[in-house]
């Protein structure tokens, strides 16, 4: 299979057999001689909604970081969409998380001085291949499809500064789902809401990544989320050197 000049697969090449992802003998390390990960073998299929549980220290910011191309293992090897992170470069992890990778921000990391329009436009305005995704739809039709999925259509002109917390989190929502990723990533996104918000969004967020079809990892120590995914994975049994209350 030949990659670009990033070194990875262009867009829509790998096979939908290929799991979401795949580590084999992972392990990272911040400092020499204190292993934070230890991962022997983790699989997530295509189209999974993955429920990644575990209190503090159990390594759920490590193991996003190594997802999202953030992070490179220490030794291992870390496949997402059948590409190998440990032989890509910092730029080619970009690249290739900008095209295929969304990201849900437990503090949203929205831009403030924009619009609820333009901060969900900016992955497509950012990488064409996002954009091209998007068919012949017009940038104002996909904006207003996807903002409408996740009800927040009436205030695509607003300032984010105007919205409540909930609002702001569908908007972090859909600017991961804009352009259709293969794989969303969502990092404690449901920890500010109350209980009926919360299940109001996460049932948003399961219709939107299945429109998309794309993969849902979703992470949160709170364990009675579980049953509303097809899957739980406990990083305190796969991850080795998980020590409850370190910072990992």
């Amino acid at each position: 299979m030949t990659t670009g000049a990033s070194g990875a697969t262009p867009a829509g090449t790998a096979s939908a057999l290929t799991p979401a992802v795949e580590l084999s003998s992972v392990r990272f390390s911040y400092q020499k001689g204190r292993e934070v990960l230890a991962i022997d073998a983790l699989t997530i299929a295509r189209g999974e909604t993955v429920f990644l549980h575990g209190p503090s220290g159990s390594g759920k910011t490590t193991l996003l970081g190594l997802l999202a191309g953030v992070l490179q293992a220490t030794t291992g090897q870390v496949r997402v969409l059948g590409q190998d992170f440990s032989s890509m470069s910092g730029g080619a992890r970009d690249a290739f998380r900008a095209r295929h990778l969304g990201y849900v921000f437990q503090m949203f990391n929205l831009i403030p001085y924009l619009s609820v329009r333009e901060n969900i436009l900016l992955p497509v305005r950012l990488e064409p291949a996002r954009r091209a995704r998007l068919g012949a739809r017009s940038l104002h039709d996909a904006v207003h499809d996807v903002a409408s999925q996740l009800d927040i259509a009436q205030y695509l002109d607003s300032p984010i500064s105007e919205l409540s917390v909930g609002q702001q989190q569908r908007v972090a929502a859909a600017r991961a789902l804009m352009g259709s990723p293969d794989v969303v990533i969502a990092d404690e996104p449901t920890s500010a809401l109350d209980t009926n918000r919360r299940e109001q969004f996460l049932r948003l967020l399961f219709a939107s990544c299945a429109r998309a079809k794309a993969t849902l990892i979703f992470v949160s120590h709170d364990h009675t989320l579980m049953p509303l995914f097809s899957r739980t994975v406990e990083l305190m049994t796969i991850n080795r050197a998980a020590t409850v209350g370190a910072d990992a």
